[in-house]
């Protein structure tokens, strides 16, 4: 598990965690100011961690545009098909940006990625609507995290934990139930976990199956077998992720 990070890695931390944050204020990456609230933003994330959490979310190549009606920052919902801005209504999104851009310790810049339900109300690509970029950070961390301690990326699987449980920077969902984290596979024989493969790509359909012990009851819930089989359907990371996000608070496993 993840200890706390030395200074060089913390500062990369929080790159990762500021790195897009031209996508909540709606600016194009190549007119994005360099600087919110006094603090870098938009910088360049190390060790290639960006462009692979990417791949793990959407397609190689150029991007193109999957619904036509719609080219916002704003997410589409996998479970509505609606955009998400209307639930940040009477919220201020602006305050939320500027507690997570000037928060400088990455450990809790972590915790507030996770748990913050504004950041979810936005697409990573608006040439992928139904993509997230809540979720898209919360992978670019933890594969920042990874790399920093010498990991590759073949090297690492997701690992099922029990709920509210939180390993920093690496859990990259948490729930009452379980939680989910990306750790090198050889330090995860006491837990439930599934090898991402040799490269990224858009993976979590195949991950997700290849599970040994499913978090999710399925043997007894009708409920959680629909969600297991949407889940083996989604091949998209941030997707997945900000589906059983949506499915969580939308009360549906009560």
């Amino acid at each position: 598990m993840a200890g706390h990070p030395a200074t060089s890695a913390a500062n990369e931390l929080l790159v990762a965690y500021r790195h897009d944050i031209h996508k909540l204020t709606g600016d194009a990456h190549d007119h994005a100011d360099d600087m919110f609230a006094g603090v870098p933003v938009n910088d360049p994330v190390p060790h290639g961690a960006d462009s692979d959490a990417a791949a793990l979310s959407r397609p190689a190549g150029q991007p193109q545009q999957t619904v036509e009606a719609h080219g916002s920052h704003y997410r589409l919902s996998l479970c509505t098909g609606r955009s998400q801005r209307e639930t940040i209504t009477g919220s201020d999104p602006e305050a939320t940006i500027r507690e997570l851009v000037t928060e400088s310790d990455p450990e809790a810049d972590h915790r507030a990625w996770l748990t913050n339900a504004v950041v979810s109300a936005f697409n990573e690509s608006v040439y992928y609507p139904y993509t997230s970029l809540k979720y898209h950070t919360l992978l670019v961390g933890a594969l920042v995290d990874n790399y920093c301690a010498g990991h590759g990326f073949d090297e690492l699987a997701l690992v099922v934990d029990p709920g509210d449980t939180l390993v920093p920077y690496r859990t990259i969902y948490t729930d009452e139930r379980f939680c989910l984290r990306i750790s090198p596979a050889a330090t995860c024989e006491d837990r439930p976990y599934a090898r991402l493969g040799s490269h990224p790509h858009r993976s979590w359909a195949t991950t997700w199956q290849r599970l040994p012990a499913h978090p999710l009851a399925t043997d007894t819930d009708q409920w959680a077998r629909v969600l297991d089989t949407n889940l083996r359907r989604i091949r998209s990371w941030s997707t997945a992720l900000q589906y059983l996000d949506d499915v969580r608070d939308g009360g549906a496993w009560q």
